[in-house]
């Protein structure tokens, strides 16, 4: 069974408000935070070795250490809990019902960064939780965590939520900023980089809810004892929104040592593919990561087990290997259409797409029309190898990641199910029927897997 530490009181009854929170050891680590200095919080961050679990993996405690330090210039913390991403769904969990463990982690590390004004910036379809949030904010208030002069040691904070309208690309750091501004939430060129010029151009840091969430434990227990959880780079224990065709969907705390066919079948996770089906693949970091078949996703490439980690996960680079990104964990079985899944993936694509770069504007509406054709049995040969080479043109060659978000899972669906394109053009009669899984192929798919 795994370690759990930001899950560990979810179970508790109303520990969404702070009389319960405080009572399961809440806010010690903030007591503990303000006697140390801000340099000793930034190297137990370091040590600990967090990384960011937003997507990108990128080291907390380097990424705080890049923040610029102007005398007289106010500098920011900016919680990113625009939680966009398709499959991913563990920051709204701790969000809806362990708030309070999110406004300890801002407290620590506004006082680490020297922010006095914080900000929560949340996916507008979370249209209830704000509330809870402001209401959290408002009782750690009240009892002296917030505000001025806290806890007598003259730092002062004030968090504020602020509510999204509903855009994917306001997920990426820049694109959040402008919105936050109150500008159209287009990404910006970087450098420079918000570490310099963030919000209203003051040093600013941008973490996500789970990130900031993950240095309570942190300072509770040390930064050595956190890095003794998982194994190599990937430490700590992570978040999984776990989705699809699959037992028991859910939010779970994995701490990155177990496999990825033990996460998927054991009863203490996933519980197995639903209704008795075989696995067919697996996205398992969020829609925007390469999707991986089940002959790929148990083994790596060299017969080794492929564990749930950032290294693991990455093995053999795109070729095989997918990212641990959001840790949104879709699982598709048998009768999936991958093309099908393809497409959807596209229509949200080329929708969410601001329009700033002509690549991603242009490509995802291609991409998303050429795979309609195919999925709706009028493509051709010469329509797959058209959507590779679009897919090529994307991917690097925008300001933001949502073009690669947008290449990724259609290069990584031909690559290997290149023969369910195929199937779409040589059976056109059979593409508009409501049900064809895996018995229609000619031939089974051998990235099936023969697991019980």
């Amino acid at each position: 069974m795994s370690k759990k530490l930001l899950l560990k009181n979810a179970h508790i009854e109303g520990i969404r408000y702070f009389e319960t929170y405080r009572k399961h050891g809440g806010y010690e680590a903030v007591e503990k935070a303000l006697k140390m200095t801000p340099d000793e919080i930034l190297e137990e961050i370091k040590t600990s070795g967090l990384r960011g679990r937003g997507g990108a993996g990128f080291p907390t405690g380097l990424k705080w250490s890049f923040l610029a330090k102007p005398e007289g210039i106010p500098r920011h913390l900016v919680v990113n809990a625009d939680e966009s991403e398709p499959g991913t769904f563990k920051d709204r969990y701790l969000m809806e019902f362990i708030p309070h463990l999110l406004i300890e982690g801002m407290i620590i590390s506004s006082f680490c960064l020297g922010s006095n004004t914080s900000y929560i910036y949340i996916r507008g379809e979370y249209s209830w939780i704000p509330d809870i949030l402001e209401q959290a904010i408002e009782e750690a208030k009240q009892a002296g965590f917030l505000g001025k002069n806290i806890l007598g040691t003259g730092f002062d904070l004030e968090i504020y939520v602020h509510r999204g309208a509903g855009a994917y690309i306001c997920g990426e750091e820049t694109a959040l900023l402008e919105s936050l501004e109150g500008k159209r939430g287009n990404p910006r060129l970087k450098p420079p980089f918000p570490a310099v010029k963030g919000l209203w151009e003051r040093p600013t840091v941008v973490n996500n809810v789970e990130s900031i969430a993950a240095v309570v434990p942190i300072i509770n227990i040390t930064g050595a004892e956190y890095a003794k959880i998982g194994v190599g780079r990937s430490t700590g224990t992570k978040l999984i929104s776990a989705c699809g065709n699959i037992n028991k969907p859910g939010v779970y705390e994995i701490d990155m040592t177990i496999s990825v066919e033990e996460f998927i079948y054991s009863d203490e996770y996933c519980g197995g593919i639903a209704n008795g089906k075989k696995l067919k693949a697996c996205i398992p970091g969020g829609s925007s990561v390469p999707i991986v078949p089940a002959n790929l996703l148990l083994k790596t490439v060299n017969g080794e087990t492929r564990y749930m980690n950032y290294e693991s996960l990455a093995d053999g680079g795109f070729a095989t290997g997918t990212m641990m990104g959001s840790g949104g964990f879709i699982v598709l079985d048998e009768d999936q259409c991958v093309v099908k899944h393809t497409l959807t993936l596209a229509r949200f694509y080329n929708h969410e797409s601001c329009g700033q770069c002509t690549p991603c504007r242009e490509g995802t509406g291609w991409m998303y029309r050429i795979l309609q054709k195919i999925e709706n049995g009028q493509g051709s040969f010469e329509d797959i190898d058209l959507l590779w080479d679009i897919q090529r043109k994307i991917e690097g060659n925008t300001i933001c990641p949502l073009g690669d978000a947008a290449a990724w899972p259609v290069a990584a669906a031909i690559r290997h199910f290149r023969d369910e394109f195929e199937w779409h053009v040589k059976n056109p009669e059979l593409c508009l029927t409501q049900n064809y899984g895996l018995a229609h192929y000619a031939t089974p798919l051998t990235a099936v897997a023969e697991i019980d």
